[in-house]
Formats: structure tokens, C-alpha cells, sequence
């Protein structure tokens, strides 16, 4: 049975972060292309302006080179003042190291931005929200905001029905695009399962005078704990972000203590967070007359989860205008797409697991330091581990790619090379 979308359809958008915006753009975009004319409201309680918590999505906040190319297809341009920092390079700590890795191509631009306001103890004026900024763009193109909080979702006759307090809503059809940090309200008749997830602890500190414009950075292990960490800045601050197993309760402060790192010692904290991160996907996402967007559905492993909700927006939103809101379309059209992310998530398990081996083993690690360290004589794009951990840790390029990247032999033989050197003692 299909069921299209036809003019004057009403389309409620539960949730007006970046996987709710993205899905009123791309429904809007191709009704417009059709020439239908859709009621959408987006649901969302959330003054994003507001610093903290109280109007912050809680992530990391950076933006990969192809979400900001999806954006331009869209025809939006991210403003200037929304943009907090052009990052250009991360600066890697390990063993008493730091490698400095410059952008591989400066024509794909990784940003960070912040999703709220800014610090709740921030001073000055407020940073300008993207989510806002994402939710505006939405609105100029037809949606309508509505700012309340949607309770519980009932099917009733087939339809979807929104409870708020205000008022009891029935839509044609129905997206929810509430995150992995907010359980979804539907019924247990709709058979929705929420990813599994991971704990993350975010902070912000104010950004030393002498922080390197647009340089990220890391290290990784120790502490025991630590899967990554990094400092990533953002106009007048730097944002603290730890992702780890079992993070201790004062994580940010034992790491920012271990790291040693000038200009940041006793630096008071001006925010705080742990929020989760997928890492699978979701189990019964979509339906007659409803889908699950952004990461309350799939999103990539650790990284640009923001790219993967344009993505996976796109797709759902593509379904539902040209095949219609039925589970057979979503089932044909829009699970594939969750499928191959899957799929790449598990190079990047992959991935992962082959550095967390180099980490472990020190005679391994110093050959892997060794040989990047050795590809400084190389022109950048013959840099290959330089790439692979670029990409690694923006998440701009699939990890299926950087994969087979890692495990060429131009990759492989200058490590072993490095190995077999250390071995006889050759200086």
C-alpha cells in the first residue's frame, strides 16, 4: 500500500536540533521541486541562544568538509560569527612527541562551532548558536517552530498523535530527530529500540593567549581509561573532550592535570557534560508514517555524527516525498543507506582496533612514530599515516577508505621497516 505526501499534508518534526532542521530543509527543498505544499512544524522546547546545558545539543562540536558541501547544495552558508574556529591542524601527543598534522587539502574545511550559547560561565557576549542558526534557516523556508515539549506520541486510526501540553495534534507523518541524548516519546507500539551508546565528558576552559589559531590537541593513553582526548578551540575558549571506557567522575580535571600542558593549568571550568554518543544503530526506526533521523536512528562511529544526520535526513526525506510514508518505501529506500553506515562503522571498529594494538605495544608505537616522523621528507600528499589519523579524527573520509589506507604497503612496509630497525639496534 502507498501512502504519498500530497499538499496540505501535516508534517510534525519532533525535535528542532540539527537532524530536525535538516529534515524540514530537505522535506521542504524537494516538496518545492514537486510543487507541493507541506504544513511542517517543528517541535522543540530549546532556546538554543541560552549558554549551558539548558540550550546546548552536547557534542564536540565540530563540522566536517562534507557537511558544509551538503549544506551549499541546500544553498546555506554557514555565517561567519557562527563559525568559532577554521581548524587547519591537530597536534598529537604521544610518548613525549607532538606531530603537528596540517590539513591535507585545504579546500575541505573542518569548523567548530558551538550548538548553545556558549559556557554557562562564560563572560562577554554569547556565541551564536548553529542549531539556532540551522532552526532559522528552517523556518525562512516554510516550517513553523513550535516551542513546546512533545510528551508522548499515540497511534490512533493509523496516524500519529503529538501530546503536548498545549494541545493534541494528529500529522500525516511523523519524524523524530531527538538525539541519543533524549529518549524519543513513543509508545511501545511503535517498536522503537534506541542505539546503544557510549559515555562522553565534555568541558570548557577559557583559551590561553598563546594558543596556535585553528590547531586542535590530543593525546591518547594514559590514563588507562582515555580512548581519546582532546582540546579543541573555539573562539575565546577551548572545549575539553574526553571519550574513554568508564570515565571517573573527575575525568576532565585527572586529565587536564596529566596533560601538562602550558597555559591550561588551574584554569577554571566553565560548563560541564557527559553526553552519550551512538555507536549501533537503532532497532525498529521507521514505519507507517514515521522514521527516525539523526542519531536516535544510526550516525558514524565516534565522529561527524552531525554529517551522517544531513545524510541520513536526506535519504529519509528523499523516500518519503518521491516513494511515499509507508514502511515498504523505508524499508526499501531508506535502510539501505543506515545499512552502509553500518557497514563502514565496522572498518572503523576495525580501524581502531589496529591503533589501540600500535598503543598497547611500545616497540610498535615507536615504529609508527618513527615512521611518521620519516614521511616529514615526503611531499603532504604522499603523508599517508598523516591522512589516515586526519581523517580519523574529523571524520572526513569514510573509515572503509582510510582502512585500506592503513594496510597498503606504503603504509605498512616504512612501520615495519622502523620495527625491524629498532630490533637490531640500528640507530
Amino acid at each position: 500500500m502507498t501512502i504519498p505526501l500530497k499538499t496540505g499534508s501535516r508534517v510534525g518534526i519532533i525535535g528542532g536540533g540539527p537532524a530536525g532542521s535538516f529534515a524540514a530543509l530537505h522535506l521542504l527543498h524537494l516538496a518545492r521541486q514537486r510543487g507541493l505544499k507541506l504544513r511542517v512544524q517543528i517541535y522543540e522546547p530549546r532556546d538554543f541562544s541560552r549558554p549551558g546545558p539548558a540550550g546546548c545539543n552536547r557534542c564536540a562540536g565540530v563540522l566536517s568538509s562534507r557537511l558544509v558541501r551538503g549544506l551549499e547544495t541546500l544553498g546555506i552558508s554557514i555565517p561567519s560569527e557562527v563559525i568559532q574556529t577554521a581548524i587547519h591542524a591537530y597536534a598529537i601527543h604521544l610518548d613525549g612527541e607532538m606531530i603537528t598534522l596540517h590539513q591535507p587539502d585545504e579546500s575541505r574545511k573542518i569548523l567548530s562551532i558551538y550548538r548553545g550559547g556558549g559556557p554557562a560561565h562564560g563572560s562577554g557576549d554569547l556565541p551564536p548558536s548553529f542549531d539556532a542558526f540551522l532552526l532559522r534557516q528552517a523556518c525562512a523556508r516554510g516550517a513553523q517552530h513550535i516551542p513546546h515539549r512533545v510528551h508522548r506520541v499515540r497511534l490512533q486510526n493509523g496516524l500519529p498523535v503529538l501530546y503536548t501540553r498545549e494541545a493534541q495534534t494528529p500529522v500525516d507523518f511523523l519524524v523524530v530527530a531527538t538525539g541519543i541524548n533524549s529518549r524519543p516519546p513513543l509508545e511501545a507500539s511503535f517498536g522503537y529500540r534506541p542505539p546503544p551508546c557510549e559515555q562522553m565528558m565534555q568541558d570548557e576552559v577559557s583559551l590561553p593567549a598563546n594558543w596556535a589559531s585553528g590547531e586542535v590537541h590530543a593525546w591518547f593513553p594514559p590514563p588507562a581509561w582515555l580512548t581519546f582526548g582532546a582540546l579543541i578551540p573555539k573562539g575565546r575558549y577551548l572545549n575539553v573532550s574526553l571519550l574513554g571506557k568508564h570515565i571517573p567522575r573527575g575525568g576532565i580535571r585527572d586529565f587536564l592535570d596529566r596533560i601538562n600542558l602550558p597555559g591550561i593549568d588551574g584554569r577554571e571550568r566553565l560548563c560541564g557534560c557527559q553526553p552519550r554518543i551512538a555507536t549501533g544503530p537503532a532497532k525498529g526506526y521507521y514505519g507507517d508514517r514515521w522514521v527516525v533521523v539523526g542519531d536516535a536512528a544510526f550516525s558514524r562511529l565516534y565522529k561527524d555524527g552531525i554529517g551522517a544526520a544531513f545524510y541520513g535526513a536526506r535519504v529519509a526525506m528523499r523516500t518519503a516525498i518521491e516513494q511515499g510514508i509507508h514502511r515498504q518505501a523505508f524499508h526499501r529506500f531508506y535502510r539501505p543507506h543506515c545499512r552502509q553506515v553500518i557497514r563502514d562503522n565496522r572498518y572503523g571498529r576495525a580501524l581502531y582496533a589496529l591503533w589501540h594494538l600500535t598503543l598497547r605495544i611500545r616497540p610498535l608505537r615507536q615504529a609508527w612514530l618513527r615512521a611518521v616522523l620519516a614521511e616529514r621528507r615526503l611531499p603532504p600528499q604522499r603523508r599517508i599515516h598523516e591522512r589516515v589519523l586526519w581523517g580519523m579524527l574529523t571524520g572526513d573520509e569514510s573509515y572503509r577508505s582510510l582502512l585500506l589506507q592503513a594496510l597498503s604497503p606504503s603504509a605498512v612496509f616504512p612501520v615495519l621497516k622502523q620495527f625491524i630497525t629498532q630490533k637490531r639496534g640500528i640507530p
